[in-house]
C-alpha cells in the first residue's frame, strides 16, 4: 500500500476539505464525493488518493460507483 492509499478517517477528511459532516455526507449521496471504505464492524475510513483526486479538482470528480 502505497503512502497515497492509506486509509483517512473522518476528522481528516472533514480537515483537509474544509466541507461540514453533512455536506459531505449529502455529496457521497449524488456521487459528487468519495464513499468510505468499510475498515471494521463499526468503522469506515476514506482513500486518501480518492479525497486527493477530489480535492485537486472538486467542481468536475464523480464516484463511478454511486446511483444517480
Amino acid at each position: 500500500m502505497s503512502n497515497s492509499d492509506k486509509i483517512i478517517r473522518l476528522k481528516t477528511v472533514l480537515a483537509r476539505t474544509g466541507l461540514s459532516r453533512s455536506t459531505m455526507y449529502r455529496k457521497i449521496a449524488e456521487g459528487t464525493f468519495p464513499s468510505q471504505v468499510k475498515i471494521s464492524v463499526h468503522g469506515a475510513g476514506w482513500r486518501e488518493s480518492a479525497v486527493n483526486r477530489w480535492i485537486d479538482d472538486p467542481v468536475s470528480y464523480r464516484n463511478e460507483g454511486a446511483t444517480q
